[in-house]
């Protein structure tokens, strides 16, 4: 599946140019880098397009967008955002299904708790509300406890995703609006809740995914409306962990479950769509590289940065 951007977003050329002039200001030397990645649960990019989705569409109009990105993995949630979020695949962080038992973390960690151990300078946050990305549920977490602060809420303490979400949306806009993170990632699970209850082609599940983007534009206006936020480099990242079948259902090796969205913006990204398609792996990579590290060929991941700018 290949949807073309500019037919799906009519005005994004324009918008594109003044987000561009926005996002540039005075030229006051080096920006301070930051990444905000933000993982929406099981978005098929066809319904992610007929959607009303104002404020990742501002986001694609200054940026780095493929809706052809690919998932090499097993199209479910353990895999697919142990992958993600790491940068290498089942292989190697050993997460087939949603039981996490028998995983190598140790060997393979999030990219937060990788900038942690590459340096502990860096202030790391997370937010969740499906339990094995950040407590010991099913073999978790796959985010450490080394990171400088992780939330965890329960959508059965919380009645529903849908709450859960709202709650740690508005747990990281406190975080993101008073203090001083570098690299952020921020979960929204109701999607892939209402896609298997549902369906995948439902007005239930692309309104869910409408109301996700309502908690996206939330994130963002929390970065943009920072002190110190002319003075920074923020690259937000957006990404799945799978598509899905009609009837709501993933896990398959089919063209909907496997094919994803990966979405960079900011002034770092490349403004655009690229030749050859992203994968899954590439999201922890791009977030490392723009943060400045460089990736040692010890640490045998699979991604590739894409989607920035070359520093010069």
């Amino acid at each position: 599946m290949r949807f073309d951007t500019l037919t799906r977003y009519p005005r994004l050329l324009l918008l594109g140019i003044g987000l561009t002039t926005a996002f540039s200001g005075c030229d006051k030397g080096p920006a301070t880098r930051k990444v905000l990645l933000i993982g929406l649960d099981g978005i098929r990019v066809d319904i992610l397009a007929e959607a009303n989705t104002p404020n990742i569409d501002r986001l694609i109009a200054n940026g780095f967008f493929s809706d052809r990105a690919q998932t090499k993995v097993r199209t479910v949630s353990g895999p697919g955002w142990s992958s993600m979020l790491i940068g290498a695949r089942t292989d190697k962080h050993l997460v087939n299904s949603n039981d996490f038992t028998g995983n190598d973390y140790a060997t393979y960690p999030d990219f937060l708790t990788r900038l942690e151990q590459v340096n502990p300078e860096f202030n790391t946050f997370a937010v969740v509300d499906w339990a094995p990305l950040g407590t010991t549920a099913s073999g978790g977490p796959l985010i450490s406890d080394a990171i400088d602060e992780k939330l965890f809420f329960d959508p059965e303490e919380e009645d529903g995703y849908s709450r859960a979400d709202s709650l740690s949306v508005a747990a990281a806009v406190e975080r993101l609006a008073n203090q001083d993170i570098d690299a952020a990632f921020v979960y929204i699970g109701n999607t892939d809740e209402v896609g298997h209850a549902t369906s995948s082609l439902s007005p239930e599940y692309r309104t869910a995914i409408e109301a996700a983007d309502v908690l996206v534009g939330r994130l963002i206006a929390a970065v943009e409306e920072r002190s110190t936020y002319a003075d920074e480099d923020w690259l937000i990242l957006i990404c799945t962990d799978h598509g899905r079948t009609d009837d709501g259902g993933h896990g398959g090796e089919s063209e909907k479950e496997r094919t994803i969205f990966f979405l960079a913006s900011g002034p770092s990204a490349i403004k655009g769509s690229p030749d050859t398609a992203p994968n899954i792996v590439d999201v922890a990579v791009t977030a490392l590289t723009h943060l400045g590290l460089e990736i040692d060929p010890a640490w045998n991941l699979d991604g590739r940065a894409v989607g920035l700018q070359r520093r010069q």
